[in-house]
């Protein structure tokens, strides 16, 4: 399928921007795509299967409006209302005509008779009386919003094309909350409130503000950042001066992407009130989200829909300050509370709203299937019992790794999907621990295993349990790093990658790219390493020892082959990149135990995380991660793993 993709795009100042920049970046494995951050007067769309056009309400969209008007396509509907583009693109070029058409053609004769009132500067546009969309979505061929309330505006408004609701992405940042915190000179226990994103007066700054002065009087280290453009008509600061908050609340005015996200980062609550609505949606709400942080919304519009767990809710009305107060004051008084709504959050918009998942329905949609649906969880079998891995080890060494990692075993085969007679399942670096239990246990009907070595040999294994059974096993040899795998493309159900990928010493997207030839549409990878984030990585690196779970060289045998020792150990949030820029959606990321032996008291780390508002989930000796494939290697050479 061949896109042709109109937007305005970054530098510009505009969220939409930002949105429609990462959605490019996840639609492009999935469609060939053009990209139109401009006017283009020669623009052919015989040349496209579909064209999709990002509206929002303000003169960065002229150009896609009006070439929407002159080659219908998918119109993406940011908002429910475009009086302000209408505006720029008639009253602010002078040709009154066409803004009085499109009043009476929006509103009939009773918007007409007020647009000759504009005219006659009377009175000011009508901009939330009559939101000037009829025109667009008459000549759409279909619409994109991200949320129930928008779908039904739409269909309010008289449109009866096809309407698909794709929520709006959700951005997981990387950023140094506690460094932000020092630019502020705030240590971590001082309560943070940010306001964010453009500084206008529906977004309740003044009926927030007075909440915060009583919160001020309880807790007197709370403060507050607003971090966006002020608005021109907003006397913001002379309100701060007569609240007498100037020592609480720091204006920052606009930020680049990356300060505006620290900031973000650096909060314990966040506000993102706002009333009148449109229907919009919010960047910034979702940045706060994915990061963690508790957050207030409106209880209008597209906010509503939001589950309660994941965020409090503010009616507008009366009662509106009162109920900012309560809830600030709470949030303020108890930070478990805080972080538990946040980590709600964060797990929330991971799992529904992240961007592979809405490129995958946006390309759905333009092809005219169904929308999919998130991804299930992976399926999670009985681990076969200790006694039944057992019976299939004999020797001295190979009980004795059994034993130590026992546990890590078992957790990597109760994650791993359960197959049938005609599935087949390759376990990398096998060397028959758990291959045998892939085939009685979990139903896959053609097992086999891969092993470093000479490219083009084959082994077969055979091994026979205490109780006689009987299990074979052809070894394929290559390099996992540089050769080709000998298999088929998607040949595979699913892939195990286990304790291996930590191993590898200069090119681990290569393996990522093979399995991903290899698997099935929809196939499963399954992928276990240790955790270079644990707790018992924290407590080394905070002692002055080093972190990783096995940093030794390794011994020479004379005459032996030379064993891969730990070249790169991942963190949880690496893991889940490295299978998103692979082509893969992750469907289950744990953390568990890794090897069975005593472990140190830890308490004392998880407290400091704690103290500092640092995360404390995934932080166990062992990272478990299951990916479905959703398409093709979207980044060969991602910048994060790769200098």
């Amino acid at each position: 399928m061949r896109i042709a993709f109109f937007s305005p795009l970054p530098p510009l100042k505009s969220g939409i921007a930002d949105y429609s920049a990462t959605l490019i970046e996840h639609l492009r494995p999935l469609a060939g795509l053009d990209v139109y951050g401009e006017a283009c007067p020669s623009f052919d769309p015989s040349q496209y299967d579909a064209i999709v056009y990002q509206v929002g309400n303000n003169p960065h969209h002229g150009f896609v409006y009006e070439t929407a008007l002159r080659h219908p396509g998918i119109v993406v509907l940011h908002e429910a209302n475009l009086h302000h583009l209408i505006a720029e693109l008639t009253i602010r070029r002078g040709d009154w005509e066409a803004y009085l058409l499109e009043a009476e053609y929006n509103g009939g004769a009773a918007a007409l008779a007020y647009a000759q009132r504009v005219r006659a500067l009377e009175v000011g546009p009508d901009y939330e009386g009559v939101p000037m969309t009829r025109r667009l979505l008459q000549s759409a061929a279909g619409v994109i919003v991200h949320s129930r309330f928008m779908e039904r505006q739409v269909r309010a408004a008289g449109f009866t094309g096809p309407v698909g609701v794709i929520p709006h992405g959700a951005w997981i940042p990387q950023t140094d909350g506690m460094g932000y915190r020092q630019r502020l000179g705030l240590d971590e226990a001082v309560p943070l409130v940010g306001i964010f994103g453009f500084l206008k007066p529906y977004k309740r700054i003044a009926e927030a503000l007075r909440a915060l002065r009583r919160v001020v009087r309880l807790e007197p280290r709370v403060r507050m950042i607003l971090v966006g453009e002020p608005h021109p008509d907003f006397p913001l600061r002379s309100l701060i001066q007569t609240l007498g908050l100037e020592a609480h609340v720091r204006v920052l005015g606009f930020q680049p992407l990356a300060d505006f996200t620290g900031y973000l980062a650096a909060c314990d609550i966040v506000l993102n009130l706002r009333y009148p609505t449109v229907g919009e949606s919010s960047g910034s709400l979702l940045r706060a989200l994915g990061l963690g942080k508790a957050v207030l919304v409106s209880e209008v519009g597209a906010f509503a829909e939001f589950p309660d767990e994941i965020c409090l809710k503010v009616p507008v009305g009366a009662g509106e300050e009162e109920l900012i107060f309560e809830y600030l004051n709470l949030l303020v008084a108890r930070p478990g509370l805080r972080r538990a709504l946040g980590e709600k959050a964060r797990q929330y918009v991971e799992r529904e709203c992240g961007w592979p998942l809405v490129a995958r329905r946006y390309a759905a949609f333009l092809q005219g299937e169904e929308l999919p649906s998130p991804a299930p969880p992976a399926a999670v079998s009985p681990p076969p019992e200790p006694e039944y891995l057992r019976s299939w080890v004999s020797e001295p060494e190979a009980r004795s790794y059994l034993e130590t990692h026992l546990s890590r075993l078992e957790k990597t085969l109760s994650i791993t999907p359960p197959g049938g007679p005609r599935d087949r399942i390759l376990e990398m670096g096998a060397y028959l621990q758990i291959t045998p239990a892939l085939k009685t246990r979990l139903g896959y009907g053609e097992v086999r295993g891969c092993y470093y070595g000479e490219p083009g040999r084959v082994d077969r294994k055979e091994t026979v349990s205490e109780n006689g059974e009987r299990f074979e096993c052809e070894i394929d040899l290559f390099d996992a790093e540089r050769d080709c795998f000998p298999y088929p493309d998607e040949h595979f159900s699913t892939v195990l990658c286990c304790e291996l990928i930590e191993h590898l010493s200069g090119d681990p997207m290569h393996l990522m790219g093979e399995v991903n030839r290899i698997l099935k549409p929809g196939g499963h990878l399954v992928l276990t390493t240790p955790n270079i984030v644990s707790l018992r990585a924290l407590s080394a690196a905070l002692q002055g020892y080093h972190p990783g779970f096995f940093s030794a060289y390794l011994q020479p045998r004379p005459g032996g082959p030379v064993e891969a020792r730990h070249n790169r150990e991942y963190t949880p949030r690496e893991i889940r990149q490295l299978l998103e820029e692979a082509g893969f959606e992750l469907v289950l990321l744990e953390t568990g135990p890794f090897r069975e032996e005593p472990r140190p008291e830890q308490a004392w780390v998880a407290n400091l995380l704690e103290r500092y508002g640092m995360p404390a989930d995934l932080r166990d000796d062992g990272i478990y991660a299951v990916g479905r494939k959703t398409g093709p290697l979207r980044c060969r050479y991602p910048g994060w793993l790769y200098a």
